[in-house]
Protein backbone atom coordinates (compact mmCIF):
# COMPACT_ATOMS: atom_id res chain seq x y z
CA UNK A 1 0.00 0.00 0.00
CA UNK A 2 2.66 2.27 1.13
CA UNK A 3 4.61 2.28 -2.32
CA UNK A 4 1.40 2.68 -4.71
CA UNK A 5 0.62 5.62 -2.33
CA UNK A 6 4.24 7.09 -3.26
CA UNK A 7 3.99 6.17 -6.41
CA UNK A 8 0.40 8.64 -6.82
CA UNK A 9 2.50 11.15 -4.94
CA UNK A 10 5.06 11.08 -7.80
CA UNK A 11 2.70 11.09 -10.64
CA UNK A 12 0.70 14.06 -8.98
CA UNK A 13 3.36 16.11 -8.76
CA UNK A 14 4.78 15.33 -11.81
CA UNK A 15 1.50 16.58 -13.61
CA UNK A 16 1.34 19.39 -11.61
CA UNK A 17 4.74 20.41 -12.95
CA UNK A 18 3.30 19.36 -16.23
CA UNK A 19 0.53 21.98 -15.74
CA UNK A 20 3.05 24.85 -14.13
CA UNK A 21 5.53 24.14 -16.97
CA UNK A 22 3.29 23.24 -20.40
CA UNK A 23 6.18 25.44 -22.85
CA UNK A 24 8.64 22.32 -21.74
CA UNK A 25 6.52 19.97 -22.98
Amino acid sequence: MGALLGIAAIVTVYLFYVLLNPEKF
